[in-house]
């Protein structure tokens, strides 16, 4: 999403030709080829250890620190390869996405027009929302020590970013449309406090 923003803002005129479908084709393969790996990595050591305790997971699905969890063996080696390879993808994508920004509001900053500069940057919040909300919930809901877990804390985080950031995507994305707008704001029984027909 990043790139295509930048491409979008940055390049505009060569937008179809760099998004084209193949790239996109490469771009949604190369995403999968991550996840894969990292669970892969994840994974695999998980199938040596020893479940000997209650297999009850105090979480809204079975994710790899829940599991870790029950298990009655040494699990540090896990923990180190966890907080690796989720440092790794986290901290590629976010420099990515920050090196895709900088390039977006160097371009930005340089147009003249307010009104260019004002939709521009419209264009863009709705992705740094998503990706605020996503990252933030998700790096602070894995990779923080278990020393400061606690299970209501860990309940919010992970319905943050496996439902409500998710679910909030269409509504996040669509907030710059003119007419999602209106929509919203007839619904909510808005009235300008000055009638547009003066």
């Amino acid at each position: 999403m990043a790139y295509d923003r930048y491409a979008a803002i940055c390049k505009p005129l060569h937008y179809i030709q760099i998004m084209n479908k193949s790239f996109c084709k490469w771009l949604v393969g190369g995403a999968w080829a991550v996840g894969f790996l990292c669970a892969f990595v994840n994974i695999l050591p998980i199938l040596k250890l020893d479940f000997c305790g209650p297999n009850f997971i105090k979480d809204f699905s079975c994710e790899f620190p829940s599991v870790l969890a029950l298990s009655c063996t040494e699990t540090s080696s896990n923990w180190m390869a966890f907080l690796i390879s989720g440092s790794f993808v986290a901290s590629f994508s976010l420099i990515i996405i920050f090196v895709s920004y900088i390039h977006i509001i160097s371009t930005i900053l340089k147009l003249n027009s307010e009104e260019a500069k004002r939709k521009t940057f419209s264009t863009c919040s709705s992705h740094l929302i998503v990706v605020v909300l996503y990252y933030g919930t998700a790096c602070f809901r894995n990779m923080r020590p278990s020393s400061a877990s606690s299970l209501i804390v860990d309940e919010f985080f992970s319905i943050q970013y496996k439902i409500s950031t998710p679910m909030l995507n269409p509504f996040i994305y669509s907030l710059k449309n003119r007419e999602v707008k209106e929509i919203i704001k007839k619904l909510m029984g808005y009235k300008p406090l000055i009638p547009s027909s003066l």
